[in-house]
């Protein structure tokens, strides 16, 4: 081989070990991108995903708080030790299968009761700016509506802040984690969970406009106690259990959204400079 044509050779490796190196940061950034803005990280893989909600999301040292413990002989539980996938709502028996997630920081306030309760319609939130009120769907959401009834009697919401405002990509805020800082300089903002997890309702042609509230995850059936709220029109993919419509309180996410955010991320979100502090959080069987 000649000496040109060795240096066509070593030029095309080149240029070759270039593209493959910019395909795969390319594949990096458009991961962290979809989880970050969605997702609320589970087992420390992701300690990430966005919502953007996800995730988000979401790495660092974090401390165990620890509410009321699982009662002892709870199925959902023993059966997740084993491995076990959270299941569906099962009409027949009218039981949804919530699973224990490992990893992650969380409150733990035990699982939820498999028997569903369908009876709430509404959830309120009651927040330091006033209350925001959300039409919940138990017919299309069962598992999910448990699970926040299950969350709401237990307290676990109180004093927890909205760690996450969107950007106008993704115009969103999302709150949900009980041990989020939410001051800009908290690296496991975005981890906190419940310590279980259930499977993902009502997706089949999902939007999220303005007024919808949905799941945070980081992953199928992956969903916790992260949700958000949608102030604008929101360009995600039906990954995100939709299981409520804002009916009261949207200029409170507008006043949040118009204050903007701390100290932005590559994707333009981060801790809002408006705080918004969930008080308490109710069910009521009554719009």
């Amino acid at each position: 081989m000649s000496g040109r044509e060795r240096q066509k050779q070593l030029a095309r490796e080149h240029y070759e070990r270039q593209m493959k190196r910019r395909v795969e940061r390319e594949a990096k950034v458009a991961r962290a991108k979809r989880i970050a803005l969605i997702g609320t990280s589970v087992v420390g893989v992701l300690a990430v995903a966005g919502v953007i909600v996800a995730t988000s999301v979401f790495g660092g040292s974090d401390t165990t708080a620890t509410a009321d413990p699982a009662p002892s002989g709870n199925p959902s539980e023993t059966a997740s030790a084993a491995g076990t996938q959270p299941t569906a709502f099962d009409a027949a028996s009218g039981t949804c299968g919530y699973v224990a997630s490992e990893g992650g920081t969380t409150k733990n306030v035990g699982l939820p009761p498999a028997k569903v309760d369908k009876t709430p319609t509404t959830m309120t939130l009651k927040t330091n700016q006033g209350d925001i009120v959300i039409e919940v769907s138990a017919d299309k959401t069962p598992c999910t509506v448990n699970s926040f009834a299950f969350l709401a009697q237990k307290k676990y919401f109180d004093g927890s802040k909205c760690h996450r405002l969107g950007s106008d990509q993704f115009p969103m805020l999302q709150c949900g984690d009980p041990l989020a800082k939410a001051d800009g300089k908290n690296p496991t903002d975005g981890q906190g969970g419940p310590g279980y997890r259930f499977v993902n309702e009502n997706l089949e042609g999902a939007k999220y406009t303005r007024g919808v509230v949905a799941m945070a995850n980081s992953g199928p059936d992956t969903n916790g106690s992260q949700f958000f709220l949608v102030y604008g029109d929101a360009p995600l993919t039906p990954d995100y259990t939709p299981f409520g419509t804002v009916t009261k309180g949207l200029e409170i996410l507008d006043k949040v959204n118009k204050a903007g955010v701390i100290t932005p991320g590559p994707d333009g979100t981060g801790a809002p400079k408006e705080t918004l502090e969930i008080k308490d959080v109710t069910m009521s069987s009554k719009s």
